[in-house]
């Protein structure tokens, strides 16, 4: 059974980056698609970015891809998120979660075919 954890998140300056972290354990982590979500406050929750199994195939929500840009590193079991130039607006709980499979669904930024996920980590950008 995967389990994943998050780290990263902090209070941050507008215009600085960071890097989340996404640590699985088990050993079928590295054999899974990840992806990374946000939930602003009052807000629903967004997909950000997925990553294949093997790191080969990488989905963004578009308007987030450069800034987003999205890693893995199996000899870690972990996926990172790069989080570049924060703006006031990324201010949300930054969850990860592992898919059933190896490859991103079709409809991953939906949440849709991802069956265990994260506690969140906070990060909170101020002006």
């Amino acid at each position: 059974q995967v389990q994943v954890a998050e780290s990263g998140g902090g209070l941050v300056q507008a215009g600085e980056s960071l890097t989340l972290s996404c640590v699985g354990s088990g050993l079928q982590f590295a054999k899974v698609a990840v992806a990374w979500f946000r939930q602003a406050p009052g807000k629903e929750r967004d997909g950000v970015a997925c990553i294949s199994y093997d790191g080969d195939d990488k989905s963004h929500i578009s308007s987030l891809r450069d800034r987003f840009p999205i890693s893995r590193d199996n000899s870690k079991n972990t996926v990172y998120l790069r989080v570049i130039g924060l703006k006031a607006e990324d201010t949300a709980k930054y969850y990860c979660a592992a898919a059933a499979n190896s490859f991103c669904p079709g409809s991953w930024f939906s949440g849709t075919g991802f069956q265990t996920w994260g506690q969140g980590t906070q990060v909170t950008v101020s002006s």
